[in-house]
């Protein structure tokens, strides 16, 4: 019997091999995501579940203390004002494991990224024109 535990491959796998204090949240934070992003594709991107159209909307992770969310830095500059009650980097946001998830605000940040992409889109189609 193996002491390794295999790598996960889906977000679904992913959640099932977090500590058992964040898999409620992480599902929480999946299902916002996905309503919010419809047709988004859905994969592991450096061992975290992601986002993607073209190109990767929104990321998440578990850690000790905290789900880690990365929207990209336009989106954590967009929302700055509403993310002071939060650990921020340029990229990131940390939501503390023994505090609600925010999930209105975490729709409003995915539906931009969806929104910024489209338009990242549009912007190369009339370059390459």
């Amino acid at each position: 019997m193996s002491l390794i535990k295999p790598k996960p491959s889906t977000i679904s796998e992913y959640i099932k091999a977090a500590p058992q204090d964040s898999q409620k949240k992480l599902r929480e934070m999946y299902t916002c995501i996905k309503k919010s992003a419809p047709g988004a594709i859905e994969s592991l991107k450096w061992g975290m579940p992601a986002f993607s159209y073209k190109r990767i909307l929104i990321t998440f992770a578990a850690f000790q203390h905290h789900i880690g969310l990365y929207p990209t830095p336009s989106a954590v500059k967009a929302f700055a004002k509403d993310l002071k009650k939060f650990h921020t980097a340029k990229g990131s946001i940390q939501f503390p494991l023994d505090k609600p998830l925010p999930l209105s605000l975490i729709k409003k940040i995915t539906v931009f990224r969806v929104k910024e992409s489209i338009q990242e889109d549009a912007k190369w189609k009339t370059v390459l024109k």
